[in-house]
């Protein structure tokens, strides 16, 4: 897979507006303006002397539709050139993200400022990426979606609609059965919390915590106290796994490879953005494979080595990285993908990483194919809703009574922050991926059958432990709130969480790891 070569210019209006602000707070990521920061800057306009009124009436992010999961039937041969389209969508994304973030006082004065100043433009800009994205398929003989013209519109989403129990919380909570463990968010997910996170704040940083009012966050994005949840206060919501038949395969198989402590990160992502830098507009850490970037491929993966403790593991397993904000910066505080797109605070390392494969419940499994790709999890939770999310958050004592989707877990004195994930563990017995790399594998259903022809194969789990300081929340606002990296007007939600994994393997090791899965055994 080549570098993308092709360059899009971005309009001299946002670079100004960004490099303004960026010099205004010091640098950095802080260049993104407080949701109520202007809420007292300005006493005209059309909403008179309650600007506070107005800057409660302004949108908190942009949502836009999420055209790559529409793109289920791409040519393989367009495929390059379409996932470069894609990741100038988002690009676009976070430019117009950034530009609402640092014009709050214009919003109060202008109520069709964001219209005419922020989403016009930025449908258009997206019409033409969608129109290059149709001639793209087009040219190689295949047929692009005939709605693919009504997704260039975008829409501002206001605050109370981001949080959980708004517009997006609470309504469809997990629409796979990720691994037996359906969430349903327990009974205070989406209760009192569920409109606090600005009100009567009017903005400005809070002591050390760095937290601010509005849209929250460090770096004015979020998290926000709703975001939160003290584990003790939660109902019990795990579900049984379906049972075992006599052909199950029980055994399983744990690959140590370590928590990250290299520090081996990267903004990118080869799945999704193959060819494109800080094509994932955040930061992972990457244990297994040592050399997966934007322009690693199939031809180079082999070649990468491992921190895998069994060097014939060569897969590459990364994630959004977890930073607390409590005010501290760390090494990407002036980087793309880091505190310039809003993902600031200290970067924590899992004290634990267990990642296990384990079997069916139904049946044998067969193994993984070379280079398969697999993403769980979906990072655009917050515009997209959660059909696809499949975030697990719990604490330490608390992971077999509850599993938080939409929120982070407050743990108790002596306990720790626990983020599981259950991969998809059905293939479709061809395709190591697919165009929007989703539809070639998919969830076992609720009895632990694959369905439509699928095959199980090993499922592969993993279960990422850290020592995190508990936020405090008080008069709607946290303090020392911790959040996973994300794409900027994703807002830091709890359910953006997601895992990438491709399987590499050399020595036999794929089928090692399906016959011991498949003999019932437990093997490392």
């Amino acid at each position: 897979m080549g570098r993308n070569t092709r360059k899009r210019r971005t309009p001299l209006a946002l670079k100004v507006t960004a490099a303004s602000a960026a010099l205004a707070l010091g640098g950095g990521g802080l260049i993104w303006a407080n949701f109520y920061a202007s809420a007292h800057e300005s006493n005209g306009g059309k909403w008179g002397g309650n600007s506070t009124k107005a800057a409660a009436a302004q949108v908190a992010t942009i949502s836009c539709p999420d055209v790559g999961q529409k793109l289920t039937n791409v040519p393989n041969q367009a495929r390059k050139d379409v996932d470069g389209e894609l990741a100038n969508l988002d690009r676009q994304i976070t430019e117009a993200y950034q530009r609402l973030a640092t014009t709050r006082d214009a919003q109060t004065r202008d109520a069709s400022f964001v219209q005419n100043t922020i989403l016009q433009p930025l449908k258009e800009r997206r019409q033409n990426i969608l129109d290059r994205i149709k001639l793209e398929i087009t040219r190689v003989g295949g047929t692009a979606p005939g709605d693919l013209d009504t997704l260039a519109n975008c829409t501002g989403t206001p605050a109370d609609q981001t949080t959980p129990g708004g517009q997006n919380g609470g309504q469809q909570q997990g629409g796979q059965n990720n691994g037996g463990q359906q969430n349903n968010g327990g009974q205070d997910q989406n209760g009192q919390n569920g409109q606090q996170g600005g009100g009567q704040n009017n903005g400005g940083q809070q002591g050390n915590g760095g937290q601010q009012g509005g849209i929250g966050g460090q770096a004015g994005n979020g998290p926000v106290a709703a975001d939160f949840v003290d584990i003790t206060k939660v109902q019990p919501n795990v579900k049984a796994k379906p049972r075992n038949s006599r052909n199950a395969s029980r055994g399983t198989f744990t690959t140590r490879c370590g928590v990250n402590a290299n520090k081996n990160h990267n903004t990118d992502n080869v799945i999704v953005a193959p060819g494109v830098k800080n094509g994932a507009h955040h930061l992972h850490d990457y244990v297994g494979n040592q050399k997966i970037d934007a322009f690693a491929s199939n031809d180079t993966f082999l070649q990468g080595g491992s921190s895998c403790q069994n060097k014939s593991d060569l897969s590459s397993y990364y994630w959004p990285v977890v930073r607390v904000q409590d005010g501290s910066q760390d090494f990407d505080q002036n980087n793309d993908g880091g505190g310039k797109e809003g993902n600031v605070g200290k970067i924590l390392t899992p004290v634990q990483a267990q990642i296990k494969y384990v079997g069916s419940p139904t049946g044998k499994v067969v193994a993984m194919p070379q280079f398969l790709r697999i993403i769980t999890g979906d990072a655009k939770t917050t515009t997209n809703g959660l059909a696809n999310a499949n975030a697990h958050w719990s604490c330490t004592g608390f992971e077999n009574k509850v599993q938080l989707t939409e929120q982070y877990p407050i743990c108790p004195q002596g306990s720790k922050v626990v983020r599981t994930f259950a991969f998809q563990s059905c293939w479709d017995g061809q395709n190591t991926d697919s165009a929007n790399h989703r539809t070639h594998v998919a969830f076992a259903d609720a009895n632990g059958n694959c369905q439509n022809g699928f095959k199980a194969i090993p499922q592969l789990t993993m279960r990422l432990v850290y020592n995190i300081t508990p936020p405090t929340l008080a008069n709607g606002q946290v303090k020392n709130a911790y959040a996973v990296d994300g794409f900027p007007e994703q807002l830091h939600k709890a359910s953006t969480d997601h895992d990438d994994f491709i399987s590499i393997t050399q020595g036999n090791l794929a089928n090692k790891i399906a016959n011991c899965v498949n003999r019932g055994q437990n093997c490392s």
